[in-house]
């Protein structure tokens, strides 16, 4: 079996609003063999900028397009591939959106794979130790507590016991930011409150709102710093009365490598959009190694919701899952098969390959470029 096409399609759902979340549009990746069978992927990125790494033409050996490293090649060799990648985009590379779009195609040839051998991802990477998840409802902070709290009401009588809050305005003022916590704990009662602080602070002051924080039972603080600053991770981890959380804006095992060698987090969470399975698979390894948990970051379609349950059921420690509910078509229409939590818990698709199939009509409707 070889690869015999790349497309590469830019969703879009309508105008993109100026807030903090990626389920507003999407690069999906197909990857066609000469067999008929198609896997799909999708990149947690700039969809344009993910879309040229993929399209790039040869400048030279280590300055190559992706599509042009893998058509021809075997989609079933997908851990030999992504080294392929890695070494043919040295120039543009290593820890950043190439490696999206990298993951995005990974995506696609595990997909392929578990239609091939009829079985299921979380099977190909070892087997599943969970079968369904207890899932934190992952959504935006309102503009203030009242709203926050109106928020937090509004998806424990969904049925979830754990809501996380995220981003805008956290980060303004001191004042603001505790009366953001208070009225997510308002909202959501005796449940588990999770904040999602967006990267607004330095060390010191991290430590600060955690202690402050801590008096509203948090269940962890999400990037409070720099994506960059693993040292002050390591700092505030020490000597936080709450567990710290982060990793979601990390692109693969170099960009992993500095939190977990200074097991400067609590909670690693890992992006599959942003990884791959292939590389996902060895910071599980690495983080287990260490002792930490791990966790998903999922806030696009149902391709990487899928992806991401694949993959988290095999975390021997795996405890939550981060189920995206923006009210966003993408997050919610893509995919025939509905993968979102019911009564708080989600369950892990046990059918081959990803386990999702495209909705085409829609693909066909919100497709705003494409290429192959």
């Amino acid at each position: 079996m070889k690869i015999e096409k790349v497309v590469c399609q830019i969703l879009r759902t309508g105008d993109v609003d100026a807030k903090t979340a990626s389920c507003q549009d999407s690069l999906l990746v197909r990857v066609i063999t000469d067999e008929g069978i198609e896997g799909i992927g999708e990149a947690d990125s700039s969809p344009e900028v993910a879309k040229a790494v993929v399209d790039a033409p040869l400048s030279h050996n280590i300055a190559c397009g992706l599509r042009e490293i893998v058509v021809g090649e075997n989609p079933l060799e997908a851990h030999r591939l992504w080294q392929k990648m890695l070494r043919r985009t040295l120039y543009f590379g290593r820890t950043s959106v190439t490696i999206t779009a990298m993951a995005a195609i990974d995506m696609a040839l595990w997909d392929i794979a578990g239609k091939h051998y009829g079985e299921p991802i979380h099977r190909l990477l070892g087997g599943r130790q969970h079968e369904r998840f207890a899932a934190y409802a992952s959504s935006l902070f309102g503009r203030d507590g009242e709203e926050t709290a109106d928020i937090g009401r509004r998806w424990r009588e969904a049925g979830y016991n754990a809501v996380k809050f995220g981003w805008e305005p956290m980060g303004t003022s001191e004042q603001v930011d505790i009366e953001l916590v208070a009225g997510a704990r308002d909202g959501v009662g005796d449940g588990t409150v999770l904040i999602d602080a967006g990267c607004v602070w330095d060390a010191r002051t991290a430590l600060e709102r955690a202690c402050a924080f801590a008096e509203y039972r948090i269940g962890w603080l999400e990037e409070p710093l720099r994506p960059d600053d693993s040292e002050g991770y390591a700092w505030l981890r020490d000597r936080s009365p709450v567990p710290i959380a982060a990793g979601e804006q990390e692109c693969g095992r170099e960009a992993f490598r500095p939190l977990i060698d200074r097991r400067a987090l609590d909670v690693y969470q890992v992006d599959i959009s942003r990884n791959g399975f292939s590389e996902a698979a060895y910071i599980r390894d690495r983080v287990e190694e260490i002792g930490a948990r791990l966790c998903n970051h999922c806030y696009t379609s149902p391709i990487t919701v899928a992806a991401s349950l694949h993959w988290l059921s095999t975390c021997r420690d795996a405890f939550i899952f981060e189920d995206c509910v923006e009210d966003e078509p993408l997050r919610h229409e893509l995919c025939v098969e509905k993968v979102q939590a019911e009564s708080g818990w989600i369950s892990v698709p046990d059918r081959p390959g990803l386990g999702v199939t495209l909705d085409e009509d829609f693909v066909a409707r919100h497709v705003v470029a494409e290429s192959q």
